[in-house]
């Protein structure tokens, strides 16, 4: 039995969660600082304005907190009931945290996969290694040690890859934490 395919899959595999972590983490990366920008732009404009409402036709933006505050604006604007501002506000801020943290479930589960991956992958080898043993009764330490060698590999890159994962990911959760709260912010602001 050859259980080289499942080496070469554990391998391939923990490729595929290393890319796909740091296309997850720069793409989040690059959305935070836009997000940090518009957020701070609309911070500063509403709180220009004292007891009036900010002229957000100027702000011609498609995203998520944009969008958000200019709902919320208009909202204002026709002197809603102060139930009624909550409820908006809530369900605003639930779509705006919902778009914010997209895709950083992704990063959770390579953390929890990789280092699972790297261990079948060393398993896996060392069995291979062991069988190649058995069965042609090699003698030269050198290839059992290449064996090994090989299949410990793995587990060093799915722990590389989860620790990679677990950075990303806390720094992504701790950034979208932020960017919720400042849209807590300009919404208040609003209010008042």
């Amino acid at each position: 039995m050859n259980l080289r395919f499942g080496v070469d899959f554990a391998f391939d595999a923990l490729y595929v969660c290393v890319a796909v972590l740091l296309f997850v983490v720069l793409e989040r990366s690059i959305y935070f600082t836009y997000l940090a920008v518009r957020a701070r732009m609309l911070l500063r404009l509403s709180s220009s304005v004292q007891g009036r409402l900010p002229d957000l036709g100027a702000v011609n933006s498609t995203d998520a907190i944009s969008r958000a505050v200019q709902q919320y604006a208009h909202l204002l604007g026709n002197s809603p009931s102060r139930e009624r501002q909550e409820d908006v506000s809530s369900a605003l801020y639930i779509g705006v945290d919902k778009r914010v943290s997209a895709r950083l479930w992704i990063l959770d589960t390579i953390v929890t996969a990789a280092p699972l991956l790297g261990l079948l992958g060393t398993i896996l080898g060392i069995m291979d290694t062991f069988n190649a043993l058995s069965a042609g009764g090699i003698s030269d330490p050198a290839a059992v040690s290449r064996g090994i060698a090989t299949a410990l590999r793995a587990t060093a890159l799915g722990i590389c890859a989860a620790l990679l994962g677990l950075l990303g990911n806390n720094i992504l959760t701790r950034r979208a934490h932020v960017l919720t709260e400042d849209f807590k912010a300009i919404l208040l602001t609003l209010t008042h």
